[in-house]
């Protein structure tokens, strides 16, 4: 019997190696490729511009500037390729960007402040240490901190017009990483606060029974009260837009790791739950890009919500028991063994120079949709990154 017990082991073993040497060539070839496409990328991007997406059938490249909320995406990008091939090369357009960027971190019209700034000067910072790039991203959690309104309790999305008195939008969960981490760098408690109090009128306003979570909340500016709940970019006011599904489980999964609540823990795994037991999610893990949207299965799917959500659920394992960890690991092995699939990454040289296809920006404004997107790219990357750092 010891025997067998012993064989077993060790063909445990066996298969475990070769899962983990498999990954760790996948990581090394989808860096190495990511390295070409944005060569291709940087020499189509004129330098007071940053990328936006690209349109194969135009083959027309289309920027933005640098107060359009992605801009960090780019150079962000560039810091996780040059730190795993310490290609010089791409590390000097990286720098030449974050020169573009920087004065965005006074930038008081919106909340993206956390995407824009802490996706690339917070890598940037990581990697290289200046403590330059630390004082963008101070800069930049104290100017997003001047859009939270303590009357609702939560940081204001876009500005008043003429749909909505005070929205706030589920994609601001991601913008409160940048204020948590400022706060414990500098110890700012009230930076923590603002985070704190945001995700927990967002916990209570913006979800479910089943942990879905609705697009955008209309508040009442003087008295916090709820006016409407409605989307902007799902396929209607009660439907599951998949990046927001995409973006609760990311957010809820940071603000644990910054505070250690258990309540955004068990929030961001029932957001897990509902993503794994959608009966529209695809067997391949890359979501439609709205869990109801009319017409599925015949219709766009969004390569960027599946890469947020790769990202998210390599993090949320390492808070949990050994039965959901291997669960959520498995999950994510899963969407990024399908995002480096010729289904969804591109072919060397194509693409206009992004990694992976088939993201859905804003279906209902007919707004980029099955094109490559800065953002996807960012959390492929990051979600290579973190198993690389986590689980190699």
């Amino acid at each position: 019997m010891q025997k067998i017990i012993t064989l077993l082991f060790i063909i445990a073993c066996s298969v475990d190696l070769h899962a983990q040497r498999s990954m760790k060539k996948l990581i090394q070839e989808q860096f190495d490729f990511a390295a070409k496409q944005y060569k291709i990328l940087a020499s189509h991007t004129p330098p007071d511009k940053m990328p936006k997406t690209y349109y194969a059938k135009k083959d027309k490249w289309e920027t933005s500037n640098t107060e359009w909320w992605c801009s960090g995406f780019y150079p962000g990008t560039l810091l996780y390729i040059y730190e795993y091939t310490k290609d010089t090369v791409i590390l000097n357009e990286a720098k030449r960007r974050l020169v573009l960027l920087q004065p965005e971190d006074k930038l008081k019209g919106t909340h993206d402040l956390g995407f824009m700034m802490f996706c690339s000067f917070g890598n940037a910072y990581r990697i290289l240490h200046d403590p330059l790039y630390k004082r963008v991203i101070d800069t930049a959690a104290n100017t997003l901190a001047l859009r939270y309104h303590p009357e609702v309790k939560a940081i204001q999305s876009w500005e008043k017009n003429k749909v909505f008195t005070y929205p706030v939008i589920i994609d601001n969960m991601m913008n409160l990483e940048m204020l948590c981490w400022n706060a414990q760098n500098n110890n700012e408690p009230n930076l923590q606060q603002i985070a704190e109090t945001h995700a927990n009128t967002t916990m209570k306003n913006h979800f479910r029974k089943d942990y879905s979570s609705y697009h955008v909340i209309d508040y009442n500016p003087e008295t916090g009260e709820v006016i409407k709940k409605k989307t902007w970019q799902g396929a209607n006011d009660s439907s599951a837009w998949a990046r927001g599904q995409a973006w609760g489980l990311y957010g809820y999964t940071s603000m644990y790791r910054f505070t250690k609540e258990k309540k955004y823990l068990e929030q961001a795994k029932n957001i897990a739950h509902f993503i794994f037991t959608n009966p529209n999610l695809p067997s391949d893990m890359i979501p439609y890009w709205d869990y109801n949207a009319p017409g599925i299965p015949n219709v766009p799917r969004d390569v960027s919500a599946a890469a947020v959500t790769a990202s998210a659920l390599l993090e949320l394992a390492q808070y949990v028991g050994k039965n959901q960890k291997n669960e959520y690991i498995s999950a994510a092995i899963k969407i990024i063994h399908s995002l480096s699939s010729p289904a969804y990454r591109a072919k060397l040289g194509e693409n206009g120079g992004y990694i992976l296809l088939h993201s859905t920006g804003a279906f209902p404004m007919h707004s980029e949709v099955d094109v490559p997107l800065t953002y996807a790219d960012y959390y492929f990357l990051e979600a290579l990154h973190r198993y690389k750092e986590w689980y190699l």
